[in-house]
């Protein structure tokens, strides 16, 4: 559990210094399309970070439920928003790795499902 939450942490910080360095390095450097781009991948990130914080503490869930939603997050997380940044830091274009993003947001779709799923079995359990 502490490693998740430590990871978790570590992504809240990237998510906030990638958003401090888009606010202010990247503003006349991309496109203002771009920008909203990027930001988004930072807004994505962050809102995954308040919900890993949320499973990792949150009582309801087994140690494997917990680290399952957390890898899934990971991965959707690195997926979606890694190749969002990926594109806007780096000389690698968005035709090159156009199908990334997709998988991530899927990745992190599926990290929800996860969820009701679980919540659900609790339902029918009670």
């Amino acid at each position: 559990m502490f490693k998740n939450l430590i990871a978790t942490c570590f992504l809240g910080l990237s998510a906030i210094i990638l958003g401090a360095f888009g606010a202010h390095a990247l503003k006349e450097v991309l496109t203002p399309q771009e920008l909203l781009s990027f930001e988004t991948g930072v807004r994505y990130q962050m809102y995954h970070v308040i919900v890993l914080l949320f499973v990792n503490i949150y009582d309801g869930f087994t140690r494997a439920q917990k680290n399952r939603i957390s890898y899934i997050f990971f991965l959707g997380i690195f997926l979606f928003s890694g190749s969002i940044f990926a594109i806007h830091l780096t000389a690698i274009t968005a035709k090159n790795i156009w199908f990334i993003t997709p998988i991530g947001g899927i990745t992190l779709i599926i990290g929800w499902l996860y969820m009701v799923a679980v919540f659900l079995k609790k339902i029918a359990n009670n």
